[in-house]
């Protein structure tokens, strides 16, 4: 055995009370490491366990066989460590192939998915939406057509346990006809992905990409700028939104944003401030004298990071225009 299998197989043993205060003491490396190797443990005959005991404490009569699972290990971990630590520990181990089929599922688009279970009987569908997240459930209902969303309710209701191998069965069609075709379903639009990718570019980069797109490909330059996320878009977010950004907002990145910004988005930002604040920026501005362009489409940059990690936290909404194309981070 190696060093972090001996080391699983020990805190296996101990358990949640004995076994908490060696992994507070432990990083977050450390973890991974002793994590893994609990996971991939399988079982460990009795006389193993005794003989690893002995060697490291000297003593141990009636352990008896220990076994490392997913399920074992998160369950320990749960009890000792933070959930969201917890969560990105196993994540890492298990691997996008590594979730089950009802994780899966809950990861779907509710409109994707609706609409492949559409077809499916609504005992089925039941079944189904009883083994994902409730909010994700009424989602679901939510997409399908109305007289089959509420037959599928009163089957839910009705719903008792369900045999394990008609479940095996569901799982396996779910695998073979949906999820290993979804990538075609949920092909993703690459001018979202280039958008995304543009919006970190600095100012002149963004341009001379953007111009050899105009001259290449117009209509791909188009969709990419209509959906890019700029400064000029914090113009768009409502009196509430911008309040919060200028509370989070750090002083000099403001000010050094604001010294390359247009006179409207000047004033746009000046509207969430008090008069002495406006004329207390406005000589700081002026103060900082001239910058190049690029610290100010650094600090711009900033501004629009800090903006849509807010909207990430649900603090804040962005919208690109109308209420159709609102956008929530």
């Amino acid at each position: 055995m190696t060093g972090p299998q001996r080391a699983a197989v020990i805190l296996l043993v101990l358990g949640e009370e004995h076994g908490r205060k060696i992994w507070s003491e432990f990083d977050d490396e450390e973890i991974r490491i002793i994590t893994r190797a609990m996971a991939e443990l399988g079982t460990v005959d009795a006389d193993d366990v005794e003989r690893l005991m002995l060697d490291f404490v000297g003593k141990l009569s009636s352990a008896g066989a220990v076994t490392g699972s997913f399920d074992r290990t998160i369950s320990l971990l749960e009890k000792i460590l933070p959930t969201d630590q917890v969560a990105m520990i196993m994540e890492e181990i298990r691997g996008p192939a590594g979730r089950n089929m009802w994780q899966k599922l809950g990861n779907i688009d509710a409109v994707v998915l609706a609409n492949f279970l559409k077809n499916e009987y609504p005992q089925t569908i039941a079944v189904i939406l009883s083994k994902i997240r409730p909010d994700h459930a009424a989602n679901v209902l939510r997409n399908l057509p109305n007289d089959l969303s509420i037959e599928v309710v009163g089957r839910m209701l009705r719903l008792e346990s369900v045999q394990k191998e008609a479940l095996d069965h569901i799982e396996n069609t779910l695998r073979t006809e949906f999820v290993a075709t979804l990538t075609q379903t949920r092909r993703r639009d690459p001018h979202e992905m280039m958008a995304e990718i543009f919006n970190g570019f600095d100012r002149q980069t963004e341009m001379r990409f953007l111009s050899a797109l105009d001259a290449s490909n117009q209509d791909s330059a188009a969709r990419i700028r209509a959906l890019m996320f700029t400064f000029e878009d914090l113009g768009k977010l409502d009196p509430a939104g911008l309040q919060t950004l200028m509370r989070q907002v750090d002083k000099d990145t403001l000010t050094r944003a604001l010294k390359g910004a247009s006179e409207g988005m000047r004033d746009f930002f000046f509207s969430a401030m008090s008069q002495r604040a406006v004329k207390n920026m406005q000589d700081d501005i002026q103060s900082l004298g001239p910058l190049r362009l690029k610290e100010v489409d650094e600090a711009q940059q900033k501004l629009v990071a800090l903006t849509k990690d807010l909207a990430d936290k649900g603090e804040i909404i962005l919208s690109k225009g109308n209420a159709e194309d609102e956008l929530v981070y």
